[in-house]
């Protein structure tokens, strides 16, 4: 999906070694690649997430820039970071929008990052 000229992707994988079913903790990494389309550089200021679970619950996260920093991406250029998200329950989904600044008229956007699922893979016997 591109919004406003940036292109975000997200892939996600369940981390078996870091839940724990039977307490309903199951915790995923999502990988985000941000892609400047534009020709101008941006600067990531914050994330706003929306966080759903299967078992009806529900929770925004919202902060300064992306796993620690606020990165600058330059025109053509793409910037990659992963992090993690736990859920009560096997399966659930977050999408989002993060606060970009145009660094050479210094207005403020906002992109959107599309919905994504995160699921239990199915064990085979």
């Amino acid at each position: 999906m591109i919004s406003e000229g940036i292109k975000v992707s997200v892939e996600t994988t369940y981390q078996p070694d870091f839940s724990n079913p039977l307490q309903s903790e199951f915790v995923f990494s999502y990988h985000i690649t941000i892609e400047n389309h534009n020709a101008f550089p941006v600067k990531l200021h914050r994330r706003h997430w929306y966080i759903f679970d299967s078992d009806a619950t529900f929770r925004e996260v919202e902060g300064e820039g992306v796993v620690g920093v606020q990165p600058t991406i330059l025109p053509g250029k793409s910037y990659e970071y992963t992090s993690s998200c736990n859920l009560n329950s096997e399966i659930g989904k977050m999408n989002g929008h993060y606060e970009m600044e145009n660094l050479f008229n210094k207005k403020f956007f906002f992109v959107d990052i599309p919905a994504f699922e995160m699921i239990v893979p199915f064990k085979g016997n």
